[in-house]
């Protein structure tokens, strides 16, 4: 098959699939929710409650891991390469006040935005969401050992994302925040940092 008479064969392959929709089907993530609360979203993904992120579970942990020795501290003992979770916030379950020393990307999946809040500089707001002519994020980098907080923002009342890491996360590689110490070196957001980890009343 030549490139010609393959590019004509994918370009009509692409055209039929897209005519088989719905009009339901074709629309935008407005529906893809359908109509799903945060227990359906618990309960179909097997997530469990987490003490900094919501809701999760592991998705991820490579095969392959980095030897003893491999890296520099802090991760000079043996690890996976990477790392990767599901993670769901409500707003009796936001995103505690942490870091982890790795970097890591969240990702936005469904839901409401998530607002984060990033200890570095004066302080940085995001928000995780499918807005993106609005500036919200469906992927963003937390280089590691950057303490954040987050919750959820909107009418829905949960938000579903991921979290994926290089290298792999261990348990000690997670440190909470101390809210009061922080908000001292970080004054221009220190009503947020001691406000975000607390469920939305």
């Amino acid at each position: 098959m030549s490139d010609t008479t393959r590019r004509i064969f994918m370009a009509g392959a692409t055209l039929t699939g897209a005519a088989a929709l719905t009009p339901a089907q074709a629309q935008t993530g407005r529906d893809m929710h359908n109509g799903m609360s945060a227990d359906d979203v618990r309960k179909i993904l097997d997530l469990t409650p987490n003490a900094t992120c919501g809701y999760v579970r592991v998705t991820y942990i490579a095969k392959n891991e980095i030897a003893k020795g491999g890296m520099q501290p802090p991760f000079a003992d043996k690890r996976p390469v990477g790392s990767g979770l599901y993670f769901m916030v409500t707003p009796d379950e936001p995103v505690k006040l942490h870091r982890i020393r790795n970097d890591q990307f969240y990702h936005y999946y469904m839901g409401d935005p998530l607002e984060v809040l990033l200890l570095r500089g004066e302080g940085e707001r995001i928000v995780m969401g499918p807005d993106l002519r609005a500036g919200q994020h469906v992927q963003f980098l937390i280089p590691g050992n950057t303490f954040h907080t987050a919750r959820v923002i909107g009418t829905r009342k949960w938000f579903l994302g991921g979290s994926t890491e290089w290298p792999g996360v261990l348990p000690e590689d997670v440190e909470l925040g101390k809210a009061d110490e922080l908000a001292a070196k970080f004054p221009k957001v220190a009503a947020d940092i001691k406000s975000f980890p607390l469920p939305a009343k």
